[in-house]
């Protein structure tokens, strides 16, 4: 029998199908995942004492905290924090 590639494709497509249908999905999408949803996101939060802070800065002033953060490896709310703290502490008197 002569099969026609688009009849090939078909079969092949419909062969991989089945193999993902078969797999275990990933850990992320699992129901035991970390991931939280956003209102318990939201709960934990307000348990740590945090509240949204929403700020306008300049551009190159958030490229610079960004790399910070990426350079310490650490959230970017923690670098933040942490300089702001710092500078309240050394008196914060520019303005």
């Amino acid at each position: 029998m002569s099969w026609k590639k688009t009849d090939l494709e078909r079969l092949t497509a419909a062969g991989i199908t089945d193999r993902l249908s078969k797999t275990a999905p990933p850990p992320r999408y699992a129901r035991e995942s970390a991931i939280l949803s956003r209102r318990e996101q939201r709960k934990r939060d307000q348990a740590q004492g945090l509240v949204p802070f929403a700020v306008k800065l300049n551009q190159e002033l958030v490229r610079r905290l960004q790399e910070r953060a990426q350079r310490r490896q650490a959230p970017l709310n923690d670098v933040v924090a942490e300089l702001l703290e710092k500078a309240l502490q050394d008196g914060g008197t520019t303005s």
